[in-house]
This record gives C-alpha cells, sequence and structure tokens, in this order.
C-alpha cells in the first residue's frame, strides 16, 4: 500500500488546517536536526506538510522527483536550458528574500529561522544566532547574498552553469565566512560561485571552477567554443584557508594557506603557505610587495611544475623552476644570514624556507666572495 501524506503526519484525510498544522510541528520539533533528529525523515515531513496544503494526497513518484529536479535532463537540450533558466530565476528571487530577511533580523538583533526554496528548488535554512552569526544549512545553488556578519555553511555553494544572470555571489561585509567540517562532510565550492569578505576570513574544503566545450554558435563542424565558470574567493583583509584549488579559480587574500593547486588558478596574497605538493604549470602566483611565500612538503619539489610562474607585484616573472633549483646557499647573503643551518644541496622550496619578495627581485644576484687573507695578514703585519 502506498503512504500517503496524511500517513506520513500521521493524520486521516479531511482533517482541519488547525490538526494538519499542529501535527506537521509537532513532528518537526521532533525529528529537526537541531534536536537530534533524522534530517531525511524532517525533510519528508516538511514535504507531506507542503503538498497537502496544495491538496496532494500522495507524495511524487521517483519519475517525478527526476522530472522536478534541480537539473532535469530527460528532455531536449532547448527544453533542459529552458527549465533551467527558470529555476535559476526562482532561486535567485528567494534568496533576494532570504538576503532581505536576515537583513531585517541583523539591524533589529532580533534571532530567528526560517526555510527558503521548495522541493523544486532545494531547501536551505537560515538562522540569525544571538552573536549575529547568520547560520546557512542546505546546498546555495544562486542567486546573491549580502550579509553584515559572519556565516556558518553546512552545504556546498554553487553557481548555475547554464547562465551568467544568476550567478552566486556571497558577500560578507564583516566577520568570517567558514565551512562546518568542510573536509569531513566534503562540502565545496564550484561553478563559478563567489565568495567575498570584506574584513574577514574565508574557511573553506575544496574549490572547484568549470570549463567545458560547446559547438560552434555558426554550426562549423568541428570546431567548439571553450566556456570558463571561474570559481573566485576574496579576503583582502584576511586569509583565505582551502583545501585543493581545481581548474579555473581565483584567490586573493592578505594570507592563503592552501594543501594543492591544480588546473589554472591565480593565487594572490602577500602570505602564501603551501602544504601540497601539487602546483601545475598552467597556475600562477602573485605575490604582493613585502610579501613572502613558503612550501611545506619536503618532497613538493618533485610536483611542482617548472613552467608554473611567479608573478611580483612589479611586474617581474620567474619560473617557478628557477626557484625550485636555485640553492638556498647560491642566494645573496643580504637575504640569507644562516647558511650553514642548509645542507648544500637544499633548495628554496621544501621544508618551509622563506622565500621573501625581496629574494625573488633579486633571484640572479650571487653571493659575495670572501677576500682570501695575505701572508702578511696571517702575521698581523
Amino acid at each position: 500500500m502506498v503512504e500517503s501524506n496524511y500517513d506520513i503526519l500521521g493524520i486521516v484525510e479531511g482533517s482541519t488546517e488547525k490538526e494538519i498544522r499542529d501535527a506537521f510541528r509537532r513532528l518537526a520539533l521532533q525529528y529537526h536536526s537541531d534536536r537530534g533528529g533524522e534530517n531525511d525523515q524532517f525533510i519528508k515531513i516538511k514535504q507531506a506538510y507542503e503538498d497537502i496544503k496544495i491538496g496532494k494526497k500522495y507524495p511524487d513518484t521517483d519519475l517525478e522527483k527526476l522530472k522536478n529536479s534541480k537539473v532535469y535532463s530527460g528532455d531536449s537540450e532547448a527544453d533542459i536550458r529552458r527549465k533551467n533558466q527558470i529555476l535559476g530565476q526562482e532561486l535567485s528571487k528567494e534568496m533576494k528574500t532570504a538576503e532581505e530577511w536576515a537583513g531585517a533580523l541583523n539591524r533589529s538583533g532580533a534571532t530567528g529561522t526560517r526555510l527558503f526554496g521548495s522541493k523544486t528548488l532545494g531547501e536551505i535554512e537560515l538562522e540569525r544566532k544571538a552573536n549575529g552569526a547568520l547560520s546557512i544549512k542546505g546546498n546555495f545553488m544562486a542567486g546573491n547574498l549580502t550579509y553584515d556578519g559572519p556565516i556558518i555553511m553546512q552545504g556546498s555553494v554553487s553557481s548555475p552553469s547554464w547562465t551568467e544572470e544568476f550567478k552566486t555571489n556571497i558577500h560578507l561585509t564583516s566577520g568570517d565566512f567558514k565551512f562546518v567540517d568542510p573536509v569531513e562532510n566534503k562540502y565545496r565550492i564550484e561553478n563559478g560561485a563567489t565568495i567575498i569578505a570584506d574584513n574577514g576570513n574565508i574557511v573553506v574544503g575544496n574549490v572547484f571552477g568549470r570549463k567545458f566545450k560547446v559547438e560552434d554558435p555558426q554550426g562549423r563542424v568541428g570546431i567548439f567554443q571553450i566556456i570558463e565558470h571561474r570559481t573566485h574567493l576574496s579576503a583582502l583583509n584576511g586569509k583565505i584557508i582551502a583545501e585543493n584549488l581545481v581548474n579555473s579559480v581565483s584567490i586573493e587574500a592578505d594570507t592563503a594557506i592552501i594543501l594543492n593547486v591544480e588546473d589554472d588558478v591565480t593565487v594572490t596574497a602577500r602570505e602564501i603557505l603551501f602544504y601540497g605538493g601539487k602546483f601545475t604549470y598552467d597556475s600562477t602566483i602573485e605575490l604582493k610587495q613585502g610579501g613572502i611565500i613558503r612550501f611545506f612538503e619536503n618532497f613538493s619539489i618533485q610536483g611542482l611544475s617548472g613552467d608554473a610562474i611567479i608573478k611580483l607585484e612589479n611586474g617581474k616573472k620567474i619560473r617557478l623552476f628557477d626557484v625550485k633549483t636555485k640553492k638556498i646557499r647560491d642566494l645573496s647573503d643580504e637575504f640569507v644570514t644562516n647558511k650553514e643551518n642548509y645542507g648544500k644541496d637544499d633548495t628554496m622550496v621544501g621544508h618551509g624556507f622563506t622565500i621573501t619578495y625581496d629574494m625573488l627581485d633579486n633571484l640572479s644576484k650571487k653571493p659575495s666572495k670572501k677576500q682570501k687573507s695575505s701572508w702578511k695578514s696571517k702575521f698581523g703585519l
């Protein structure tokens, strides 16, 4: 026997609006994740309540769920694009409402919790906490959100691949943007989303952009265009801490702490710390005046492409090959005063050696030669 929406709420068909509402509230309190309940069951209860409100007796079948999903691909390409365009527009409207709601609570100093979206669009829960932080539970898929305070994210952040019009932009005018246990939960930022923290830090997991081929608009056979959705993170007055940056990503910060960099990534910062062993040929480091770079992986010299570029703020470009093959003992004495602490084959890359902006700007400068003592000086003459 197929379970009806009334069965899910534990009521009979023909119940009054108050009975339906009371049943939903009772079960929602029981199964909400904040009270230790099961999230899947809560979603099922919430959907049953929404269905009953519009007169639906039974939940959607698997086929109906597929056709109502965020990216349905069961029809022609034109139908898919048209459907997704509508979904992007609706998501953007929901996020506009969410932004206004969160802003109003923030201005008044009040707390509150509210669900946005729907089964078709995907649901996210926003909660303004007493300390001013905005908690977001669920995947942020499209639209703009500006908030004056920290944001705690429990879900991934993506952006529509089918349009630039409803691109995801999250902007914090103050406070930090943080994922909750991003590595363990596999949360990610992807597909051209933008996150900006004006005066705070950004702490995330993996960050992905996207590139894909499309057929030539003029219909020429064998000719394709490359479409790029570059994901961008900015914390000009703070830190960005991320795991892997992959495939069309740009980050800019005062301090960047990163594991690996792969496939067309640009890292711009004053202080850059790499803890992994991969930096591909098509990626770039842009170091600000007076900045430093440190590679902590002792064997990273094997995984760092020599064709990658370090670009200084004064415009000078240096191949990573020249840095990873430069021996510390061959640097000018003015930059390294304790050369005796390094082995004869130790290079600038690895072991956490501090590579300064001035070192890179004067990389070709050779150490001064020690003058040989004359025979007269040996005898004190």
